[in-house]
């Protein structure tokens, strides 16, 4: 990755800590991969202002045997030389997998450092799990991770992920385990670190776990299956895109990595669906999904949610938002709303 990266101790100890996570990540669903002898992980770069501020890397499933998306990134943006700007750097490890097999959930997880020119940083730690198919014996394992991984935040960071994940037009989650814990700092820098470099080592082992079991007892997959994917794949683009706010947010402050900020969206969605669904939300998150919708190809009620589909995407949500910056207030959060775009201001 050829960009300029901040000079701060802080954020270089987080990039070098989010950097091994990804390691970690790519290199434990290689190893599904290799197993099932299916096709590997592509790198991509990208830059902030050609790299004067930054840039990231992310890692993306090739093949359709075993992932129907899975986008591991990391980035680092930095203003250090920008004096106009209120934020040092903002690093982060973002990422997403979406397995082929419906029996086999998606896990989102992200791991980022904030840090600000007065000196002031802090976390942003979340894992969720998100199954087609729901199985309780993934959800306790999942949670299980996130009580080892979290320790005595897991009962807070539960609280908030719960909060933050629902869906109040459709009384509903997203997923089944959750975890969100906004701006954590302690009177410890160390021990923050740790925790967050330890929290995405569980989290990932722990996925990983989960994923290959999944694989290893569900090989007899029915339409009626499918179908179930179809529409959880649905909800969770409904979520990323009318609520998500770290989504929103990605994608309000520039237009330079659209395709790696909604690298968590599924492959497919039942567009029919999706519009039933627009006509239960609020009328200014309706109006949003609607004017998404028209994004989508016209001719099936499966549509394929592809890099230019991502990019019309993009700019659609950046036009609503500028006629209705009043429907931020809507998106999801924890018990305290984070300052992303005011940062890069």
């Amino acid at each position: 990755m050829s960009f300029i990266r901040a000079k701060s101790p802080a954020a270089q100890t987080a990039f070098a800590l989010v950097q091994g996570l990804q390691a970690q990540l790519v290199e434990k669903l290689e190893s599904v991969r290799n197993e099932r002898q299916s096709d590997g992980f592509r790198s991509i770069d990208w830059l902030r202002a050609q790299g004067n501020f930054g840039g990231g890397n992310r890692y993306v499933a090739l093949d359709q045997k075993d992932f129907n998306r899975s986008s591991v990134n990391i980035s680092q943006v930095q203003y250090e030389s920008d004096p106009s700007k209120k934020l040092a750097s903002a690093t982060a490890l973002s990422t997403i997998v979406h397995p082929k097999n419906p029996f086999a959930p998606s896990m989102h997880m992200h791991i980022s450092w904030t840090e600000m020119k007065s000196g002031e940083g802090y976390w942003r730690i979340m894992a969720d799990l998100n199954p087609s198919i729901p199985s309780e014996t993934d959800r306790k394992d999942f949670e299980a991770g996130l009580e080892r991984a979290a320790g005595p935040l897991f009962k807070t960071g539960k609280e908030q992920g719960e909060r933050y994940f629902y869906i109040p037009a459709l009384n509903r989650h997203r997923g089944v385990a959750h975890f969100y814990l906004e701006e954590y700092k302690s009177a410890d820098p160390r021990a923050d670190e740790i925790l967050a470099k330890r929290f995405g080592e569980i989290m990932i082992q722990t996925y990983v776990d989960i994923l290959k079991r999944a694989l290893q007892n569900h090989q007899d997959i029915q339409s009626k299956d499918l179908r179930l994917q179809e529409e959880y794949h649905s909800l969770y683009f409904l979520q990323v895109l009318t609520l998500d706010r770290g989504t929103t947010s990605g994608l309000l402050v520039h237009d330079e990595n659209d395709t790696g900020i909604l690298g968590s969206l599924p492959s497919h969605v039942d567009r029919e669906r999706l519009t039933l669904w627009a006509s239960k939300l609020p009328p200014l998150q309706g109006k949003l999904l609607t004017r998404i919708l028209e994004t989508l190809s016209p001719d099936a009620r499966i549509a394929e949610v592809d890099d230019a589909v991502k990019g019309r995407i993009a700019k659609v949500t950046r036009e609503f938002y500028r006629e209705h910056p009043e429907a931020v207030d809507l998106l999801a959060r924890g018990d305290r709303i984070p300052t992303t775009q005011a940062n890069h201001r």
